[in-house]
This record gives C-alpha cells, sequence and structure tokens, in this order.
C-alpha cells in the first residue's frame, strides 16, 4: 500500500462526544438508588475507565496529527494536543458543565441555561445523583473528557496554519461555550431532548458539531503555504507515517471508551453490544478506504 493509501485508510477510522422551605431536611436525605450499591460500584468504576480511555486518545490524536504533517511544525502540534486537554478541562469547570447540564436554570426557553460558575456535589451525592447510577464527580470526569475531545477535532482541520495563541482563545470558548450550549439541547435537556432526540457517544453532539467547527476553521485560516501551485494541488507528505499508524491504534483502543462508557452503565450485553459497532465499523471504515484508494488508482497492487 502506497503512503497516499494509508493516508486514506488512517483518516477514515479518524473520520470514525430540591425541595424548599419545610423540605429541606429530607431533600438532603440520599434518595433511594435505582441499584444496588454494588452496581454503583460497578458503574462508576466502568464510567471512570472509560474517561481514562478517552484520555488516551489525546496522545493517539497527537500522533496522528505530527505523523501526518511536517517535522518542523511537530513541536507546535504537540503543545497545541497537550494543552488542548488543559484548557477543555479548565473551561468546563469554570463554566461548560453547568451550562451543558443547567438543571432547572433554563434562561431562554430550552435553548439556553446556565446553573452558575464551577462545581459543586449536590447533598446525598454518593447515592441519590441521576437517580444513584452513578456519581456527580463521575459524570463531570467522563464529560469533562468529552469537551476537551470535542476541541481535539478541530485541531487537525487546523495543524500547521493556526496561530498557537488563536488557537488556545478558539479552545476555551469552544469547550466553555459553543459545544456546552448545543450539548445541553439534548443532553442537558433542551429542546432537542424535548424533541425526542437521540444521541449515544456524542454522534452529534462532539463528532458532528466538531466537524462543521473544524470545517469552518479551515475555511477561515485557508490551504497551507504551499499546497496549492499555479491552481494544482501538491502532495504534501506526512513526516512519520509510523506515529500517525500508532496514533490509530490509540484512537481506536480508546474508542471503546469513549462509546462503551456512554451507556452510562456497566450492563454487559449493552456495552459489548457497543464493543462490537466500534469495532465493526472502524474495520469496515478501513477496508472501505483501502478499496476506495485501490480502485482510484485503478490498481491493485501495494506498492
Amino acid at each position: 500500500m502506497n503512503t497516499k493509501s494509508l493516508i486514506l485508510t488512517l483518516a477514515s477510522i479518524l473520520a470514525l462526544c430540591g425541595v424548599a422551605g419545610a423540605q429541606e431536611a429530607a431533600a438532603a436525605a440520599p434518595a433511594a438508588p435505582k441499584v444496588s450499591m454494588e452496581m454503583f460500584t460497578v458503574n462508576n468504576l466502568w464510567i471512570m475507565i472509560g474517561a481514562a480511555l478517552v484520555f488516551i486518545m489525546h496522545p493517539g490524536f497527537a500522533l496522528v496529527e505530527t505523523g501526518l504533517t511536517r517535522a518542523k511544525n511537530s513541536v507546535n502540534i504537540l503543545t497545541k494536543n497537550f494543552l488542548t486537554v488543559v484548557i477543555g478541562l479548565i473551561a468546563y469547570l469554570f463554566v461548560g458543565f453547568n451550562m451543558m447540564y443547567p438543571g432547572d436554570a433554563w434562561i431562554f426557553g430550552k435553548f439556553f441555561g446556565f446553573a452558575g460558575f464551577g462545581i459543586a456535589a449536590p447533598a446525598g451525592d454518593a447515592i441519590s445523583y441521576n437517580g444513584g447510577l452513578y456519581s456527580y464527580w463521575t459524570d463531570f470526569i467522563f464529560q469533562a473528557m468529552f469537551a476537551a475531545t470535542a476541541v481535539t477535532i478541530v485541531s487537525g482541520a487546523v495543524a500547521e496554519r493556526i496561530k498557537f495563541s488563536s488557537y488556545l482563545v478558539f479552545g476555551i470558548l469552544y469547550a466553555g461555550i459553543g459545544y456546552t450550549i448545543i450539548g445541553s439541547w439534548g443532553w442537558g435537556g433542551g429542546w432537542l431532548k424535548e424533541l425526542g432526540f437521540y444521541d449515544l457517544a456524542g454522534s452529534t453532539f462532539v463528532h458532528s458539531v466538531g466537524g462543521w467547527a473544524a470545517l469552518v476553521g479551515a475555511f477561515m485560516v485557508g490551504p497551507r503555504i504551499g499546497k496549492f501551485v499555479n491552481g494544482k494541488a501538491r502532495a504534501i507528505p506526512g513526516s512519520n507515517l509510523g506515529f500517525a499508524t500508532l496514533g490509530v491504534f490509540l484512537l481506536w483502543f480508546g474508542w471503546f471508551g469513549f462509546n462503551g462508557a456512554s451507556v452510562f452503565s456497566a450492563d454487559p450485553v449493552m456495552v459489548a453490544y457497543v464493543f462490537v459497532t466500534t469495532s465493526l465499523a472502524a474495520a469496515f471504515g478501513t477496508f472501505s478506504a483501502m478499496m476506495t484508494s485501490w480502485l482510484s488508482k485503478r490498481s491493485l497492487t501495494c506498492r
């Protein structure tokens, strides 16, 4: 398989987010959980493992971007990908989480809400949050990793042609406000949720929205210098396809947590079903890209 075919193959996988007054004392008391404490513990453990797997996707993205771009930009790209996690977590901490999940604090219908700055677990959090399926802190860290990943989608689209400072500003605004407002429309109980819209693992709120943001970003910054010569596209080979390949494997591995933990329970049947779907999607995506590359070159010979 030649370089172009491998790049198309790699890209295909990447294509692949109270009671008030006299009843306050009663409200502070933990509600009866929907599941046993044993299942509560297992649910939390699985979702936190999922959050760690989503985190592993960031070095995967860093390797893919570095491997498919020029070596002279590697330090910029690696730093940008590392700080994506930093700014994503901080922005989501101070603004994003309470904007995505405003509870009853809707300000403009079911289009915008904000429950306040920072995070604080509600009373009786250990077994009463979300009916006792998982804890407040578990929910936050998993969703915060989603927010950081949403920013990373745009990182690859503008690689090698965006100022470092501009990217940081974008990342803060996107993780703290842009992505979270749209996510609140569905996951936060907004107008899309009321219409019956369902999104598992951010197929729309993370990947589709991130893809549109990436398209806008790529359009605004334009092509890389030297990409077009006399009106014709010129190939700019990646610097390290070994890095890119390893990055894809890390992304594939991370998606087991990204998708599997989005079930928000350790239900063995549902998690296994998601694992199967994730693996088959990656496999068929890769195979389709390989065949498309071969057929477009009118040759089935790997060189």
